[in-house]
């Protein structure tokens, strides 16, 4: 998703281009915020309009490609099958879905630098005298989005903003970077506002942070080894790390957030208990998420087109589920349905669909890389297109997965609560039986739980699944668990070097 640009001076502009690292397609981020550089080598500008210009750049979580297929198209979860001539788009789905993207792949490029233009616009926020609310949450938002640099390619330029062209950005190693990220949100935390549910999740707020911070700690085992071509070292998961997840995540319940009982209304406009960070982008923002997917025949009458007929599930991943799942939704008789679509589909009026070649429009789990027609694949479907709204960043479900999580990997329970417990009243709540709470389980419920929102590859890596086979996809290379540095940011910068095995 590219925004327009409005009125920014041509200081902005180059300071923004120095941010591709060199990278001469970079699109610039900022909307409408003027910084100009003072005499000593500081900023001065609207703190305000420069804080929501880090909020606009959220917009670059919510397209179908860049940093979310970063995210799913590369797991076992999501599938971006050609059909015809469709989605063939010179092969870009198929080699994130089989594990051969190159360093010219251009979602790492986009998604590079757009990371990093969200990073050096919180880094000129921070520049330019804000209150403590403004830094604190510009504080948030600069780690939020180095924490996918940390996670996806494990290092990080990184610029002041009174650097010029002629400086070469140093690199944070990974640790150097996560580290980076910890003390952020550390900082932030204080300064933040309280939030619960009901409050602005598109605001950041103390849970936010906690949520963030806890998903550091979980992976910190992951980030702390070194990747070679042959793949990572073995993951040594910290008691104390541990116990930082649990102690997060308690206060983010004490906040009030808890799990909702209806499951879809976590992704309307209706409000619910769980959302405790969400894009604070325009209304709509969430509307990619249901286009991606649905048939071009598949509508309803309150939005103008209908789907783009693209991304499906897998065959065995929608085989986790057991039928009584109310994660699993399924198709209705009047119009789309929620969760996982599969067979005959209806329109608003029970109207049997069809296709644009005239077959009945059914749904099949069997589906490839290539060679399908228009009904091939179960789609997925958590933002209606009758009722979406912004799309959601961090989800309580989350959070208390991960306790349970780092329960297992060794740490406290607290509150009387047990993994096993806790795991009950998850599965209770989606109307599913009880399950041996293993870790193995446990990848698999955070599939059932949180599937196509953005953290399935970041779990495979984490559990060591990322490199396994699954339909359509037979590379094994375990070094992939980092992304390769895009060619053209290393040709700009001498300080980087190509992560291992590309």
């Amino acid at each position: 998703m590219i925004r327009k640009l409005n009125t920014i001076n041509i200081l902005s502009l180059m300071i923004l281009a120095l941010l591709a690292l060199g990278c001469t397609d970079l699109e610039p981020s900022i909307t409408d915020s003027v910084v100009i550089e003072t005499g000593d080598g500081g900023f001065q500008g609207d703190p305000e309009e420069l804080l929501n210009s880090v909020y606009r750049g959220l917009e670059d979580f919510t397209a179908q490609n860049n940093i979310y297929s970063l995210t799913e198209h590369t797991t076992d979860e999501l599938i971006g099958p050609t059909r015809g001539t469709d989605w063939g788009d010179n092969g870009v789905w198929r080699q994130l879905h089989n594990h051969q993207w190159s360093p010219d792949h251009q979602f790492m490029l986009d998604a590079w630098n757009a990371l990093h233009s969200n990073v050096f616009l919180a880094n000129q926020a921070l520049a330019s005298n804000p209150d403590a609310a403004q830094a604190a949450q510009a504080r948030f938002l600069r780690a939020f989005n180095m924490f996918y640099l940390v996670d996806f390619f494990g290092q990080v330029p990184f610029r002041e903003v009174n650097e010029g062209s002629e400086i070469d950005p140093r690199v944070l190693t990974r640790v150097e970077a996560l580290n980076f990220v910890i003390t952020d949100l550390e900082a932030a935390i204080p300064g933040l506002a309280d939030g619960g549910p009901g409050t602005d999740a598109g605001i950041a707020n103390k849970a936010a942070a906690q949520a963030l911070l806890a998903k550091v700690y979980l992976n910190r085992a992951v980030y702390s080894v070194e990747v070679t071509a042959e793949g990572p070292g073995a993951f040594s998961f910290n008691t104390q790390d541990m116990d930082q997840v649990i102690g997060l995540v308690d206060e983010i319940t004490a906040a009030g957030y808890a799990l909702e009982p209806e499951y879809f209304g976590n992704f309307d406009s209706n409000g619910s208990n769980e959302i405790i960070f969400a894009t604070q982008t325009d209304v709509g923002s969430s509307e990619t998420r249901w286009r991606m997917t649905i048939h071009y025949n598949q509508f309803n009458p309150e939005v103008e087109g209908g789907g783009w007929n693209g991304f499906a599930t897998l065959a065995d991943f929608y085989g986790l589920f057991e039928e009584d799942d109310i994660r699993r939704g399924g198709t209705a008789e009047n119009g789309i349905g929620f969760g996982f679509l599969e067979g005959q589909q209806f329109g608003v009026d029970g109207e049997v669909l069809q296709d644009r070649g005239g077959n009945p429009l059914v749904f099949t789990p069997e589906v490839g890389l290539a060679g399908n027609n228009e009904r091939a694949g179960i789609r997925v479907l958590k933002y209606h297109p009758s009722d979406f709204l912004n799309l959601v960043l961090l989800r309580y479900a989350d959070a208390y997965l991960m306790k349970i999580e780092a329960i297992l990997r060794g740490g406290a329970p607290t509150g009387g609560e047990t993994a096993q417990s806790m795991l009950d009243n998850l599965r209770n709540v989606r109307g599913v039986e009880s399950i041996p709470a293993t870790l193995d389980e446990i990848l698999n419920e955070r599939g059932r739980e949180l599937y196509w929102e953005g953290w399935r590859r970041n779990d495979q890596v984490r559990f060591g699944t990322f490199d396994d086979p699954w339909e359509g996809k037979t590379n094994s290379d375990a070094f992939r668990l980092l992304y390769p540095i895009p060619q053209i940011a290393l040709d700009s910068n001498p300080n980087l070097e190509q992560n291992p095995g590309y």
